[in-house]
C-alpha cells in the first residue's frame, strides 16, 4: 500500500487532565502516515484522485484545536476517525500526537501516542425464520447501512433454507453481506447484538427460532477464540446455508485457518456435508 506522509504538524491546542491545561493550551505535534493507493494519481497527475496533504494538514489543526480531551489517546483515536471517515481514498491511518510541554517534573524530551487505525473487510451471516423474515433481513442491512463505521459492500440473495440443530421450526431465510468496518470485532458484535435486539431477538434456546440471527464470519486479519467471540466462525465449515450465499458475494476470501477458499469448502459440504439449502 501506497502512503502520504506529514509530520510534526503543529497544532496549538487545550488537551490536557489538569485545568490549567485546558485553559492555558500548548503545543502538540501531529504526525500521520495515510495508507492509501496513489497509482491513479501519479499516472494521471491529478490531485483529484488522490489525498490532498495540505487539506488533510487543515482538517487535522481544526479538528484538533476545536475539541478538548482529557487524554492524547482520546485525541488520536477521534483524530484518526475523522481522517478515515472524511477521506474515502484512505484506508488507514497510523497517527502520533507528541506533547513536548505535559506537565512533567522531571527533564524529558517529549511524550507522545501512537495508534494505527481502518477499515477492515469483515463478512457477516444474516438468518431469520419469525414473522416476515425478509423485513427483519432488510432491516439489519439498513440498519449497517446507516452506520458510519460501516461500509456495506455487497448482499448475497436470500436462499431458503432447513433448520439446524435438531430443533423444530420453521425454514429459514439465510444471506451473508461483506463490508468496510471501523469497528473491532469486539465492536462489531456488539452492534451487530443491537441490531438484532431490535428486530425483537430472544436468546431463548440453542439453535432455536429467532426474528434475526447475525455472526461474524471472517474479519480482517483476526483469528481468534474468547467467551464472547470466535473468529473465524467455528462451524462455518459444515454449514451449506452460511458458505452458499458467502461464496455468491466472496468466492475465493479463504478461510485463515484451513487455507481454503469459499468455493472449496462449499463443494465439500455438498458433496459430503448435511444439506440444509433447499435448491430449486
Amino acid at each position: 500500500m501506497d502512503q502520504i506522509i506529514v509530520e510534526d504538524l503543529q497544532v496549538y491546542a487545550y488537551h490536557g487532565v489538569y485545568p490549567q491545561e485546558n485553559e492555558e493550551g500548548q503545543n502538540f505535534y501531529v504526525s500521520v502516515v495515510l495508507d492509501t493507493d496513489t497509482r491513479a494519481a501519479g499516472m494521471a497527475d491529478d490531485l483529484g484522485l488522490s489525498t490532498n496533504y495540505g487539506v488533510v494538514c487543515r482538517f487535522l489543526h481544526t479538528f484538533l484545536t476545536e475539541h478538548t480531551y482529557k487524554l492524547i489517546e482520546t485525541a488520536a483515536e477521534r483524530a484518526a476517525e475523522a481522517l478515515l471517515l472524511q477521506f474515502p481514498h484512505v484506508r488507514q491511518v497510523t497517527m502520533e500526537i507528541k506533547k513536548p510541554e505535559a506537565p512533567i517534573t522531571v527533564p524529558f524530551g517529549s511524550v507522545s501516542v501512537k495508534i494505527v487505525r481502518g477499515w477492515r473487510r469483515a463478512y457477516v451471516a444474516c438468518g431469520s425464520n419469525i414473522g416476515d423474515k425478509k423485513a427483519h433481513l432488510r432491516a439489519a442491512v439498513d440498519a449497517l447501512l446507516t452506520d458510519k463505521k460501516c461500509r456495506v459492500l455487497r448482499v448475497s440473495d436470500w436462499v431458503e433454507t432447513t433448520p439446524y440443530g435438531g430443533v423444530e421450526q420453521a425454514d429459514y431465510l439465510n444471506g451473508a453481506l461483506a463490508l468496510e468496518t471501523l469497528y473491532t470485532p469486539e465492536e462489531l458484535l456488539e452492534k451487530l447484538h443491537e441490531i438484532e435486539k431490535a428486530e425483537a431477538r430472544e436468546r431463548k434456546e440453542r439453535w432455536g427460532p429467532r426474528t434475526l440471527d447475525l455472526d461474524i464470519l471472517l474479519y480482517e486479519g483476526a483469528v481468534m477464540d474468547t467467551d464472547q467471540l470466535t473468529i473465524p466462525h467455528r462451524d462455518m465449515c459444515n454449514r451449506d446455508f452460511v458458505l452458499k450465499p458467502l461464496a455468491q458475494i466472496a468466492p475465493y476470501e479463504r478461510h485463515p485457518v484451513v487455507g481454503k477458499a469459499i468455493v472449496e469448502l462449499l463443494a465439500e459440504v455438498e458433496k459430503n456435508g448435511e444439506k440444509h439449502v433447499l435448491y430449486n
